[in-house]
Order: C-alpha cells, then structure tokens, then sequence
C-alpha cells in the first residue's frame, strides 16, 4: 500500500494556460457553441476553463487513473484570448478506505479569481486502506 494518503492533503497542482484566438474559433467549430459572451467581446468559453482542471485531476494530481465523481465551480470573472490562465488543484481531504479525494479548484488571471469550486474524484491508483 501506498503511502500517499498520509502526504496528500494540502498537495497542489497547477497548469498555465493562454488561449488565443484561434483557440476559441477552434473550439466554436468543433463544439458548435455560438454563444455570445454576455459581458461583450470574447472571452475563454468556461468549458475551456473547466478542462483545465480536469487536465490536473487526470494528469498530476491525483494523477492518471482517477475518476470524476463530482464537480462544482463557479464563474466569477472572464479571461480574454491572450490572457494567462493559471489553474490550480489542492487536495483539501482524503477518504482513503473508499479511495476519495477533495479537492479546492481556482483558476486565475494574474491575482483575479475567473472560476473556483471544489472537485471529488477517486484515485484507485493509489489503492484503499
């Protein structure tokens, strides 16, 4: 057994991100999603934020192998193209007899919060207790 439920909360992982233009129009063709941004001009597509965070999850933190299996955020600005996108996970709680993670998610435009929530996956890679 792993020893990674002792170390893993307060863990964090984090992504940088800028989404061009060329992104977005990429991401328009693709999903067919021609909605306008209610706040004028464009802005990243809170889907793109929100892939950010699942890239963390599956790739860094708990890492590959785990599963969503909730998610909450919550959008409280905008991030134009061109604008670094810096997203970030930390573990805040394990459950490792059911092999649960939480996890607090924010993504950033230098110091100004875009989105944030929580997350809870499980992570059978590191096995139960």
């Amino acid at each position: 057994m792993s020893d990674w439920w002792e170390q893993a909360v307060g863990r964090s992982a984090t992504l940088e991100r800028t989404f061009t233009a060329e992104d977005l129009a990429e991401y328009r063709s693709l999903s067919g999603d021609t909605t306008e941004d209610p706040a004028g001009g464009e802005s990243v597509p809170e889907p793109l934020i929100a892939g950010l965070f699942s890239t963390l999850l599956g790739t860094d933190l708990p890492g590959n192998g785990t599963m969503y299996l909730k998610q909450e955020m919550r959008f409280l600005g905008r991030a134009k193209p061109g604008e670094t996108v810096r997203a970030e996970v930390t573990v805040t709680a394990v459950r490792p007899e059911k092999a649960l993670v939480d996890l607090d998610t924010v993504a950033k435009v230098g110091d100004r919060v875009v989105c944030e929530g929580k997350a809870l996956v499980m992570a059978p890679q590191y096995g139960r207790r």
